[in-house]
């Protein structure tokens, strides 16, 4: 018999353990609970949002071949059919289920659909196979900017007005994302044309001031030419490269310190430079070319235009869901009118690059993520910008 200290210990043993015991029970009560829905119909919703969840991914490109065949199988799953196929105007895309004897012949099945943009009932398909469940079609428009670009096809048994209504709701979903397709496409364009028309702005007084620079150091220091030669190629490979209209804060830093390395050749201890960076955002997805014709401007406008030194201030912060990039100089500063004009697009001005950045930015993330100018003449200029770090279809190196 247990007595004194000895007692109380097994007594307390005893107690946390049937206290774990009803903490296990109540985790998977909670557990069990939240798996549990309250009817059918939520459950039902549940099964339907959640399988049109797995088709989406595959039709983020658009009607393609292999992004059709995959969302052919989540679709089907959808209606509940024995088989499916996705078209274009022209050829079977994706087929899924039972039945593929009947997938040669669907492009001709749907030729009614394709002219007109109607919905459409098929009956008493032939079949060789008696035990064949494909009896019955119905074929529902999928449609883009107006035009019928292809069909969806549910094959049955029989076709009910249910499934006909259904059938028309999930090609309506489809055209949905085929349409999100495209507009990802012409914002990629769009945006592939403002980084030409911003290439073709890189300031070839820059690029001459370089050279310059470099050439003056080949006599008196070949090693600086060499250093200087060598920061100018990896400068113009990167502001020329090729695919991506994003990349990571991180990499649009390095090439703005190879910049600034180049233009520190030329002004000496004129130019000065002042970096806060908050490491976590490194890695945030920005615009390419988004901050470092900011920087070009600080220094032309900044520096050149004052007597003395200046300072370049480039900060990066972490506010919680978007990283904050502000580019600052102490210089002659401008005037807020005429940077209106420049962001208005009333014209383009010597800001380089500046309206098209802005342009760039609301274009992928909204309006409220534009930059936003501060200066006066002779007060220096402060530009600031905000980026979510995460936005859809926005990844470095995309």
């Amino acid at each position: 018999m247990l007595e004194g200290p000895a007692r109380s210990s097994a007594v307390l043993v005893a107690v946390l353990a049937a206290l774990l015991v009803v903490a296990a029970w109540l985790a998977l009560r909670v557990v069990r609970v939240r798996r549990t829905f309250s009817s059918p119909a939520e459950e039902a919703t549940y099964d339907a949002l959640h399988t049109a969840g797995l088709a989406a991914p595959h039709l983020k490109d658009g009607l393609t071949p292999e992004g059709s065949a995959r969302a052919a199988r989540h679709l089907r799953a959808l209606l509940g059919v024995p088989a499916l196929a996705i078209l274009d105007t022209q050829t079977l895309l994706g087929w899924d289920g039972t039945g593929e004897r009947h997938a040669p012949g669907a492009v001709d099945l749907v030729a009614q659909v394709l002219a007109t943009g109607d919905l459409e009932v098929l009956r008493g398909l032939a079949c060789v196979d008696e035990d064949c469940l494909i009896r019955s079609a119905v074929a529902a428009p999928i449609v883009s900017d107006d035009t019928v670009i292809g069909a969806l096809v549910a094959y049955a048994p029989d076709v009910s007005y249910g499934l006909a209504r259904a059938t028309r709701e999930v090609a309506s979903w489809v055209s949905t994302n085929v349409e999100l397709a495209e507009l990802s496409r012409q914002r990629t364009r769009t945006m592939e044309a403002e980084l030409l028309a911003l290439r073709a702005q890189i300031s070839p007084h820059f690029v001459y001031n370089s050279l310059a620079a470099i050439a003056s150091f080949v006599r008196t220091d070949p090693v600086r030419a060499r250093e200087l030669l060598l920061e100018f190629a990896d400068f113009t490979r990167y502001s020329f490269r090729s695919g991506g209209a994003f990349t990571t804060l991180e990499e649009e830093l390095v090439n703005i310190q190879r910049y600034l390395t180049l233009e520190q050749a030329r002004f000496g201890p004129r130019l000065k430079v002042d970096l806060d960076i908050a490491p976590e955002v490194l890695g945030s997805a920005v615009p390419y070319l988004s901050v470092q014709p900011l920087v070009e401007n600080a220094v032309r406008h900044g520096l050149e235009r004052k007597v003395g030194d200046g300072t370049i201030r480039i900060t990066a912060r972490d506010l919680g869901t978007v990283t904050q990039v502000i580019v600052e100089d102490d210089g002659a500063g401008s005037d807020p009118e005429r940077v209106r004009s420049v962001l208005s697009g009333e014209h383009d001005g010597d800001n380089v690059g500046l309206g098209n950045v802005d342009a760039r930015l609301r274009q992928v993330y909204g309006d409220a993520h534009g930059v936003v100018v501060e200066t006066a003449p002779g007060a220096g200029t402060r530009v600031t910008f905000t980026v979510p770090k995460w936005a859809p279809g926005v990844h470095a190196g995309q």
